[in-house]
């Protein structure tokens, strides 16, 4: 049995990297009204792969880089930088607190992803977990999605699709990276994934670079989310994954959205509407069911 002070560095690290991504919209918020959608994402994963380069060599762990390169680089581009370019392209039209409230059904798609990819088929509570889930995410969808044409950005409706797309693609690497990873060092897979990452963004990156250089704002953000919420946060991440399996890793995204509205009511005067409040806690409640943390128990009958 582990003993609480064996337990204690992991809820440390899950609270850290629950900060740490929750501050990510922030910064990607503030570097994709100028970088624009792809660049901010390939400029995220090339400033996280300077960072973890070195720091992979100078442990001489660049031989099982080398052995592994092709799976990593796939977990790059499903794990980083589709999801990244995804939320980039979405908050230019919706708030922090939405996309960081749609990114909390990560481990709802992650039930669906063991479902149909692992046969882990749920039983019960789960099933109800998984309706309760997406009835929220279609509530939410519902209140704050739009196809209109809208002069101020995209249309809010296919920023709420592409917040789905980048969860559905976290849910699938999640557990593409415990069965086919599983053993490696945390900074292996990590800096590994942002080097494939950096890898399938550079040329749309190059291709969609703005005419205009973006301002210091614009890139002090970048730095910090390619530094602290991508580099340092994806060695949290796979570490958690080793060492608490896939599913409880991912429930971070429960916490993440206390973090990032937070952030936004401070940073960004963002308003949260009781609507979204509802609809998030019917999709933490629902996803929370699915997943199998929440277990309703029947009371004890008297003889």
């Amino acid at each position: 049995m582990n003993s609480p002070h064996s337990k204690q560095p992991w809820l440390i690290e899950f609270v850290l990297l629950a900060a740490l991504w929750g501050s990510s919209f922030l910064f990607m918020r503030l570097g994709t009204v100028e970088f624009g959608a792809i660049p901010t994402a390939g400029v995220r994963v090339a400033i996280a792969s300077l960072f973890l380069l070195p720091l992979l060599l100078w442990r001489g762990l660049g031989p099982q880089l080398a052995r592994h390169w092709k799976k990593t680089i796939f977990i790059g581009l499903l794990n980083s930088g589709i999801p990244f370019a995804c939320f980039s392209f979405a908050l230019l039209s919706i708030s922090t607190g939405l996309s960081s409230i749609l990114n909390a059904t990560v481990p709802l798609f992650g039930a669906m992803v063991a479902w149909v990819w692992l046969k882990d088929r749920p039983h019960g509570l789960r099933i109800l977990g998984l309706v309760i889930g997406f009835v929220g995410v279609a509530l939410l969808a519902w209140d704050k999605a739009s196809f209109k044409p809208d002069a101020s950005g995209p249309a809010t409706g296919w920023a709420v699709l592409a917040c789905l797309l980048a969860c559905l693609c976290y849910a699938i690497a999640a557990s593409f990276t415990k069965r086919h990873l599983g053993g490696l060092p945390s900074l292996v897979t990590a800096t590994g994934s942002q080097l494939g990452a950096t890898l399938g963004l550079a040329l749309p990156t190059l291709w969609l670079w703005p005419q205009r250089m973006p301002g210091t704002t614009a890139w002090l953000a970048l730095l910090a989310v390619g530094v602290l919420c991508t580099g340092v946060a994806y060695i949290l991440y796979f570490r958690l994954i080793e060492n608490v399996g896939p599913a409880r890793a991912l429930t971070v995204t429960f916490v993440v959205p206390v973090f990032a509205v937070i952030y936004g009511t401070i940073f960004l005067n963002e308003a949260v509407s009781m609507w979204m409040a509802f609809c998030g806690a019917i999709i933490v409640c629902g996803t929370a069911l699915s997943a199998g943390l929440l277990k309703l128990r029947r009371p004890a009958l008297s003889p």
